[in-house]
This record gives C-alpha cells, sequence and structure tokens, in this order.
C-alpha cells in the first residue's frame, strides 16, 4: 500500500504531511511513557523485523499479492505511540533508500500505514481484552482479530484520500470495492503474521509484550466461603530467554527473511499497484525522486545476480532500519530518563 508519487495531488499531500507530522510529534512524546531500559531496545528491532516482513509478498488472489503492514504488530509489542514511530521509520527507509512509497507521498503513506493501521489495531485490540478471559491466549486472539481488521481500515482511508486529492478521474466506488476486497484478503494474512509473531514473543519473554502487560490472572483463595486474591509472589518468575538472546535471534530471522526467503516471495504486484493499473489510477505517476538510488527496486546496483543483488539490498535495509531505529528510541528513551524512576527489577 505504498502510494507512489503523483496518485494524490500536492494541496492533498501537503495536508497529510501536517497530519503525520502532528501525529509523530504525539507519538514521541507518548513513546517516552512506553519505553523502559528492557522494551527500548525491542523497538528498534520490530522495526527492522517490519522492514524484512515487508519484503515477502504473499499471494491473495489471481495476479495479486500482498505484504504486512506492521502496525497491529507494532502497537501490540512495543506500544501504539512507539508502534507508529517503528512504521514511520521503515517508510521513510524504504522511500529514500529503495525508492518505495512516494516522498512527496511520505505524509500520505505515515497517515495511512502508520497511523490509521496503529490506532484502528489498537483500539480493537484493547476492546477484546476488555471483554475476553485474562491471559496469554486472549492476547493473541486479540492480535489476530485487530490486524485483520486494521489493513482494510487502511484501505478506506485511502480511499478517503483519493477522494480528495486523487489526480485522475476514477469513480470512487470502483477504488472503495476494488480497495476494501482485496485488503481483506491480504488483512487475513497480517492477522496470521502478527498472531504468530506475538505468540512467539508472549511465549518467552510475555513481560516485553506491552499488549499483556497487567493481564496475568491472580491466584485465587477460598478464605471463610469466599474467593480472594492470593498474595502476589515475593520471589522473581524466571524468563525463558534473555533480552540479549531475544533480541540476536529476533535480529537474524530478520535478516534470513531479507537476504534469503525474500527470494521466494510472490512477483504479482501489491493490492494498490493492482487496483491502481486496473483502475487507471496509475496514469499520473512520477518517477520517483531516490530511483537513481543504488538500493532502488530493492536490489543492488551493478549486481548481476537477481538472488544476490535482492539478498543484499535485504540485508542492507534491515541493518540501516536497525541502526535509524535504534537511534530514534535510544533517544527518545534519554529524554525520558532524566524525570524516569527505574521499575523495580522483577527477574524478567
Amino acid at each position: 500500500m505504498h502510494v507512489p508519487d503523483g496518485f494524490i495531488d500536492a494541496p492533498t499531500s501537503a495536508v497529510t504531511g501536517v497530519v503525520a507530522a502532528g501525529a509523530l510529534a504525539v507519538s514521541l512524546r507518548g513513546a517516552r511513557r512506553e519505553l523502559d531500559e528492557k522494551t527500548a531496545p525491542l523497538a528498534g528491532l520490530v522495526a527492522a523485523f517490519i522492514f524484512a516482513v515487508q519484503m515477502l509478498n504473499f499471494p491473495v488472489a489471481a495476479g495479486t499479492s500482498g505484504h504486512l503492514l506492521g502496525g497491529a504488530l507494532a502497537a501490540i509489542l512495543v506500544g501504539p505511540c512507539t508502534g507508529v514511530l517503528c512504521v514511520s521509520v521503515v517508510l521513510l527507509m524504504q522511500g529514500v533508500l529503495f525508492a518505495d512509497g512516494g516522498l512527496t507521498a511520505l505524509g500520505v503513506n505515515i497517515t495511512d500505514m502508520a497511523i490509521v493501521t496503529t490506532v484502528v489495531s489498537y483500539a480493537v485490540f484493547r476492546g477484546l481484552l476488555a471483554v475476553l478471559p485474562r491471559g496469554r491466549r486472549s492476547v493473541t486472539v486479540a492480535s489476530f482479530v485487530a490486524a485483520l481488521l486494521s489493513v482494510p481500515a487502511a484501505a478506506v482511508v485511502f480511499t478517503l484520500i483519493y477522494a480528495v486529492g486523487g489526480t485522475t478521474d476514477v469513480s470512487l466506488g470502483k477504488v472503495a470495492t476494488a480497495m476494501i476486497g482485496v485488503h481483506v484478503l491480504i488483512g487475513i494474512g497480517e492477522a496470521f503474521i502478527t498472531a504468530l509473531t506475538v505468540g512467539a514473543v508472549i511465549a518467552v519473554r510475555p513481560d516485553l509484550v506491552h499488549g499483556a502487560r497487567g493481564l496475568q490472572q491472580r491466584l485465587k483463595l477460598r478464605v471463610n466461603g469466599a474467593l480472594v486474591d492470593a498474595p502476589a509472589p515475593t520471589a522473581p518468575v524466571a524468563a525463558r530467554t534473555s533480552r540479549r538472546t531475544l533480541w540476536a535471534a529476533g535480529l537474524v530471522t530478520s535478516l534470513v527473511l531479507a537476504g534469503f526467503v525474500s527470494f521466494y516471495a510472490s512477483a504479482d504486484p501489491d493490492g494498490l499497484e493492482k487496483v491502481a493499473h486496473d483502475k487507471g489510477i496509475d496514469k499520473k505517476e512520477e518517477k520517483h525522486a531516490s530511483s537513481d538510488s543504488p538500493l532502488a527496486g530493492y536490489g543492488v546496483k551493478d549486481v548481476s545476480d537477481a538472488r544476490l543483488s535482492g539478498g543484499l539490498a535485504g540485508v542492507i535495509g534491515v541493518g540501516v532500519t536497525a541502526v535509524a531505529g535504534s537511534a530514534v528510541f535510544w533517544a527518545v528513551r534519554r529524554r525520558r530518563g532524566g524525570t524516569d524512576v527505574s521499575p523495580v527489577n522483577t527477574g524478567v
């Protein structure tokens, strides 16, 4: 759903740029409350992982593919404000280095792919947790549904933006029907990836999953015929794996996905590209400002072997995104550090 330059007119792109800038400012302030010394390193890894998985287009219909958007995954793992920043870092790296998503359309893409997906998914996620039984399984189920709904929500918002500032004269009904229909299918893939990833992290380090905080069910004791909460355990709960091990495993997984598995991804156009071509909304698409980048098109310039070229580009992308994301979240955490009170060490 990376919107290229030329799909949306300049005034609308400028307005969405202002919206995106305001949301990023709010997210920076919110991320200071969400991040601590345990989760700040994870946020940079989440950005790198989203970059890697976005390279894995999966088929959803005849001649159409889809890929992870990542807003739901980021919001549930590291918090909604930090999640907006994670996806925004990915979009910036993709636009500048890989010519994926227009630079004049960066505000459109951040608004649609970072803000809308994160806000919608986290609202759905919290709403479901309020009615589901307290436990890890409920977190996974809520993650699935939240991710599923976030993708067509983004398709709806793109349709609204196109209705205001589209550069071609195409029936809004046709655009809406095609966009929402294909992105419901893409949402199913998004839901499985999100639920599997959240489930994997929560199985080994539930304390690092933002959406799972406070959901541990207290043991009940019967006292004089009434059920009461048992006293909280005083001994620390042992984690199944260390933060360093989890971070290293996540980074290696991201590198393997982007550097090797991505070669086997579907080559079909994604949902927006397919709809744009079929309905004619790409008639005024402009050449990307970074089209001469040595990494444009997710390949390394002058490397003739397609597998090696794509693999190197993926590895570079994961590395750059991890460094850029970690730098952002380290700086955010440092800003909080002066007034923060360190949490009690729980041993996990």
